[in-house]
């Protein structure tokens, strides 16, 4: 009798301690579960910084655009000043026949220069527009080796997470020799 008692005891105690290993193990799970609904809600919070970013990117763009629009409109309303001041100047000092010659050949050689400019700046536009693609295209790589960093973290947390898995099977198979022994 007093055996039996005494088995049903340690019985009783042993099914306690394993509940209570039961029970600690969900709450590291859930622990587990917990902390990598986290992890998830700091890449979603990597994501909308980096949408940020890129929109500052586009706005900042867009300014430029727009510097740019205000510079050329600026000098085509200086340059046409000019024209206007030229033309009265001409008009006021040219008298004589020859005189109005002579002007004429000095316009169409401004009209040259004017155009050897215009293919100065058509240069300068093309050379910034490969400036600007360049740099579209160094941005792209920059965003491909973000993605590619984000691939190997993910990857890293997959073989992190197979590890705490190994782990905790490891565990399951100690625990199951604890019990083959006290049997």
């Amino acid at each position: 009798m007093c055996r039996e008692r005494v088995a049903r005891r340690e019985g009783k105690r042993d099914s306690t301690a394993a509940g209570e290993r039961e029970r600690e193990r969900e709450r590291e799970r859930e622990r587990e579960r917990e902390r990598e609904r986290e992890r998830e809600r700091e890449r979603e919070r990597e994501r909308e910084r980096e949408r940020e970013r890129e929109r500052e990117r586009e706005r900042e763009r867009e300014r430029e655009r727009e510097r740019e629009r205000e510079q050329r409109d600026r000098r085509a309303s200086s340059a046409a000043r000019c024209e206007r001041d030229r033309v009265e100047r001409w008009e006021r000092d040219c008298s004589a026949m020859g005189e109005r010659e002579r002007e004429r050949e000095r316009e169409r050689e401004r009209e040259r220069e004017r155009e050897r400019e215009r293919e100065r700046e058509r240069g300068r536009e093309r050379e910034r527009e490969r400036e600007r693609e360049r740099e579209i295209e160094r941005e792209r790589e920059r965003e491909r080796e973000r993605e590619r960093e984000r691939e190997r973290e993910r990857e890293r947390e997959r073989e992190r997470e197979r590890e705490r898995e190994r782990e905790r099977e490891r565990e399951r198979e100690r625990e199951r020799e604890r019990e083959r022994e006290r049997e």
